[in-house]
């Protein structure tokens, strides 16, 4: 395509697999290819956002950076879906946990994604749209979550604009049955839809919002300790 490569990416068509999988930190995408891809190889570091493309188990597969929130995962989903001719995308991200009974390192299944944020206003739709992950991958990942005994949710999740929010917002949307708080599936849910794609957000609980003791995941653990997540998505490809 004429439009590759784009000012974000500077990988050819043709150099990104039909699957990518789409972590906010480009180490943990780094540290994904290093350690579960075959001969991967570095297409693109525009801005150290990091892709790499290789296989896993025969099957080719990308994983690439999208940096933190909306207007960052919605340019290179929306570049990567019309541009780059992908299929699917899935997102392997940390999340706040807001329902009861979670727990670190416990995996949450975005099958929707409500938002505070004004990325979908471009859409001019007349009412308030909703956000679905792709329900074969929901299914898929349901399937590999049960078969290798890991703690997991399935439901919604709130896409937030700001990071630091208010205690009193997470605790009206944990009441509207919200599981966990993020920051990039609802602008990656859009662009599948309007592409014809298909989308999932799995997060891996970093830390839990409520409690008399906070708990907190460290920037080492949240690069490199997520691998129940990761090894998730990847048998989706």
């Amino acid at each position: 395509m004429a439009n590759t490569p784009t000012p974000h990416n500077s990988a050819k068509l043709g150099e990104i697999a039909k699957t990518v999988l789409m972590p906010g930190d480009p180490l943990r995408a780094k540290f994904i290819a290093e350690n579960f891809l075959e001969n991967p190889k570095l297409v693109n570091k525009v801005r150290n956002m990091f892709c790499y493309t290789g296989t896993y188990e025969g099957k080719e597969v990308s994983v690439m950076g999208s940096g933190m929130g909306m207007p960052s995962i919605g340019i290179y989903s929306y570049e990567l879906f019309n541009f780059y001719d992908v299929d699917q995308i899935i997102r392997i991200g940390s999340a706040g946990g807001l329902a009861d009974g979670l727990k670190l390192f416990d995996i949450v299944i975005g099958q929707a994604a409500a938002t505070n944020s004004n990325y979908p206003g471009f859409l001019h739709l007349p009412g308030t749209p909703a956000f679905c992950g792709d329900y074969g991958l929901i299914e898929k990942a349901v399937a590999y979550a049960k078969e290798h005994d890991l703690r997991y949710r399935v439901g919604p999740i709130l896409s937030s604009d700001p990071f630091y929010g208010s205690i009193e917002d997470s605790k009206k949307w944990k009441d509207f049955g919200i599981l966990a708080v993020e920051m990039e599936a609802a602008a990656l849910y859009t662009n599948a839809i309007l592409a014809g794609k298909k989308a999932l957000a799995i997060c891996t609980i970093s830390d839990i919002v409520f409690g008399e003791n906070p708990e907190v995941t460290t920037a080492e653990e949240r690069e490199t300790k997520f691998t129940d997540m990761m090894k998730m998505a990847l048998s989706l490809v």
